[in-house]
């Protein structure tokens, strides 16, 4: 999963950024101004934004307007020191989709942002599945039809990307920057090989990465029912 964490705070940027990223898999890019994050959400594709209300340049108010107004309907989480009815109310008028005041616990905002990107993709349970294959997200492990699936970390991160898009494609570049944004180490080459071991890995499973031709990669049911 990769989010938009819009806020100004950069200590508290910094603190959200290292913990998600350690413990709940999630590749966070930082904004620290309203009208930055504008251009990125016209430019780039994000699973969900978290963003502040009280920011300089173009307040979270505008950054939800802006985006609601060319029709992006990014999961939008709003983390605000304005707890207060009528700003919750008001906020999720304006198009957010969820409100969390400060200060907050950290395991509540990676809860709401799993339920939000669910919804957002039409799964209603904690667990994302493509045929037999299960990904928990509380777990954050993989099973085929209840047998763990052995991954290495990085291949668990490559195969996650997929399932969470499963029946869509995501290229090379996409899945890098979703998955391994700011790890020099890891270039397209390397997503290659990551997806080459999967195959294998997925062999008779029932469940196929294939390659569709100028688009990227897609996780998808095979023929197969992994007899």
């Amino acid at each position: 999963m990769r989010i938009l964490l819009v806020e100004d705070e950069p200590d508290l940027a910094r603190w959200l950024t290292k913990i998600l990223s350690r413990h709940a898999g999630i590749v966070v890019d930082w904004a620290d101004d309203g009208v930055l994050a504008d251009r990125r959400l016209a430019t780039e594709e994000f699973d969900a934004v978290v963003l502040d209300l009280g920011l300089p340049g173009l307040d979270g108010h505008g950054v939800i307007a802006r985006m609601r107004q060319r029709d992006d309907r990014t999961p939008v989480l709003v983390l605000t020191a304005r707890d207060s009815l009528t700003e919750r109310v008001g906020t999720l008028y304006e198009g957010a989709d969820d409100f969390l005041p400060k200060p907050f616990m950290v395991e509540e905002l990676q809860a709401r942002l799993l339920a939000l990107v669910r919804r957002a993709r039409g799964k209603e349970h904690p667990r994302l599945a493509c045929g037999p294959l299960q990904f928990d997200t509380a777990s954050q492990r993989f099973a085929i039809r209840g047998e763990s699936l052995a991954l290495s970390p990085r291949e668990r991160a490559v195969l996650r990307a997929l399932i969470q898009r499963s029946g869509e494609p995501l290229s090379k570049q996409q899945i890098l920057d979703r998955v391994f944004a700011g790890d020099a180490d890891v270039n397209l080459e390397a997503i290659e090989v990551y997806v080459h071991r999967l195959r294998r890995k997925l062999a008779g499973s029932g469940v196929q990465i294939v390659t569709l031709r100028g688009l990227g990669y897609c996780l998808e049911t095979s023929d197969s029912d992994g007899a």
